[in-house]
């Protein structure tokens, strides 16, 4: 099987015999490498003593107290956030119920560090995909988007990708259009799927999700293997076209967009943004799901502000479910 996403870390976890990913020290060290916790050259003493600690033996303790002796305020919040974040995990004993757990109590970690669990957990959820409209679909779960319509279809490209290509602009506004800018790179689909093994790690290939029915297809099938994985529900997801007469007993925003959506149409209020994305969610068991809703539909919504961003969340899908009784596999 063509390899991807080898930037999550996937090959240094564990698989416990449940599937699901055990921390390994392996993993950590990967951690510790990344820019937001490497000691910059004017890092203090006490900085570099904790990290030259955990580089030799990652599951160290580290004092309150040691942390408080750093200098840099910013220094001392990253290494807050990491140790939470490593405690936390090890505490739950894997990746995937130590993000539901973080999810589940609110605990507030910067989106670098809970992107890189959804990659890993949507990496070990997909293992054995050789599907890239599926794999480039499952991208968005984990990286903010930028969309815009071009010939009457909606285009979704990497945003930090997007951000490199107008900093280039205002950099160099000659090489940048000599380079094409954004729309020089390739929209995934017409044969050239192959592709995406290569560059999967560098997140270049355009998704287009409102002119080809395999991308929609593809997010529906990210969703369904996310939701199967973390929560051990049998559910099938399908892309609709019409939403004529939808009875929107259950409905769960796939993103800030798509939530504020669903409260306007349940209580008749002008929509605040664009309706971009409709899935129809049904249990393949509804004896799984509350008695008031068994038998019917869940809808999730997928929404477009002014601003072009498109931020899936699916801690959405966790907590938005109308499962019979809080569910994790």
């Amino acid at each position: 099987m063509p390899e991807f996403w080898v930037a999550s870390g996937h090959h240094l976890a564990r698989l416990d015999r449940a599937g699901r990913m055990v921390v390994t020290d392996e993993l950590l060290l990967a951690w510790l490498a990344r820019p937001e916790i490497v000691p910059p050259p004017e890092a203090c003493a006490t900085e570099r003593a904790v990290h030259a600690r955990l580089m030799a033996a990652p599951r160290s303790a580290v004092p309150s107290l040691e942390l408080a002796a750093m200098k840099d305020p910013d220094a001392r919040e990253n290494w807050q956030f990491f140790l939470t974040l490593r405690d936390r995990l090890l505490q739950a004993g894997t990746i995937e119920e130590g993000y539901a757990a973080i999810m589940r109590e609110g605990l507030r970690l910067p989106v670098v560090f809970l992107s890189q669990l959804v990659q890993l957990i949507l990496r070990n959820a997909l293992d054995g995909c050789d599907d890239p409209q599926v794999l480039r679909a499952a991208e968005c779960l984990f990286r903010p988007q930028r969309a815009h319509v071009k010939d009457g279809m909606v285009l979704m490209a990497d945003e930090e990708l997007v951000a490199l290509f107008e900093a280039d602009m205002h950099a160099s506004p000659l090489m940048a259009m000599f380079s094409g800018g954004i729309d020089s790179l390739d929209v995934l689909g017409g044969g050239n799927e192959w592709t995406y093994w290569s560059r999967s790690d560098a997140h270049t290939m355009i998704y287009n999700f409102g002119g080809d029915p395999e991308a929609r297809r593809g997010m529906a099938k990210a969703l369904e293997a996310f939701i199967r994985h973390m929560l051990g529900v049998e559910v099938s997801v399908s892309p609709q076209t019409r939403v004529d007469d939808v009875d929107l007993r259950w409905y769960v925003g796939l993103d800030p967009n798509g939530t504020a959506i669903g409260d306007a149409l349940w209580h008749g209020r002008p929509l605040p943004a664009s309706l971009i994305g409709v899935f129809r969610l049904d249990f393949a068991d509804p004896s799984m799901t509350r008695e008031d809703v068994a038998g019917h539909p869940v809808w999730l919504l997928l929404g477009l502000g002014q601003d072009g961003a498109v931020r899936i969340k699916p801690q959405n899908l966790l907590a938005g479910l109308p499962l019979a009784e809080p569910h994790l596999h």
